[in-house]
């Protein structure tokens, strides 16, 4: 179980690290090249909304399951 417990902590981990390395290479590219994103109709950040919701839903997935194996590590 404790093995489970940390592949959970890794999936935590590595879901909210790629969310926040595409969000900042997304900030840093729009700051840097602000006109290729103009020409969408939507924002720049548009982007990391699908990002954001898979990073969510991996948490919470991770997060539940921590709790039904919280009772067996103990």
């Amino acid at each position: 179980m404790r093995r489970l417990n940390q592949i959970l902590n890794i999936a935590i981990g590595a879901s909210l690290g790629l969310f926040a390395g595409n969000a900042l290479f997304l900030y840093f590219d729009w700051r840097a090249h602000p006109e290729l994103y103009a020409m969408n109709s939507a924002p720049w950040y548009a982007g990391l909304v699908v990002y954001g919701l898979f990073a969510a839903v991996v948490v919470l997935a991770s997060l539940v399951a921590k709790l039904i194996i919280r009772p067996k590590l103990k």
